[in-house]
């Protein structure tokens, strides 16, 4: 199986390294300009003011490409799977991609439409990032059942569930507080709420 592929298997981990230094460099650079405080800032805040900005919005965006990447490669290697052992129906692979790829998307909008320029775009982008790849990785955690145990090891499928599930958890708090949010800003002062 993996000779029809041969060398894509670091793309997942470039992936990776790729949107882990871009989150670092972003921040270190916005602390280091004195943009945010040190402790804990949203990640959307690290990338808001120049110059870390531009790097953030050029890192992020090769990050999606490299997701999308990541994904159809994922796309092919379960339809290439699918075509002996039958576990899936395709156009559940091609839905599960579309779901990924709009993920992908939506961290393309957050990237390029910085929190503070045009909050109630990158927020949207946000929310489709963030909500398209909750229900993404679920599949894939559904998917990855499916093809037990000739393709995956149930240790693997439980893995990307537990994955799956605190998502979903962490989905719904951050979905109820950014609706408690009315504006967008960066500088908070202690009689705030």
């Amino acid at each position: 199986l993996m000779c029809c592929m041969p060398g894509v298997a670091f793309v997942p981990a470039l992936l990776v390294c790729w949107s882990s230094a871009a989150f670092i460099i972003s921040y270190v650079i916005a602390v280091l300009a004195g943009h945010v405080e040190p402790f804990v800032p949203y990640i959307s805040d690290t990338g808001t003011k120049p110059p870390e900005s531009g790097v953030f919005g050029f890192m992020i965006n090769i990050s999606a490409l490299l997701a999308s990447i990541t994904m159809y490669i994922r796309y092919l290697l379960i339809e290439k799977q699918n075509e002996s052992s039958h576990f899936v129906r395709s156009s559940c692979n091609m839905f599960t991609l579309c779901v990924g790829l709009m993920g992908c998307t939506g961290m393309g909008i957050v990237a390029t439409f910085q929190e503070l320029a045009v909050p109630s775009v990158h927020d949207i982008g946000a929310l489709v990032a963030f909500g398209s790849g909750v229900v993404y990785i679920t599949l894939q955690s559904i998917i990855s059942y499916k093809s037990c145990p000739r393709w995956n090891t149930y240790f693997v499928c439980h893995i990307r569930m537990a994955i799956s599930v605190i998502s979903c958890i962490a989905f719904i708090p951050m979905i109820v507080f950014a609706s408690k949010i009315s504006m967008t800003k960066i500088d908070w002062t202690p009689g705030e709420k």
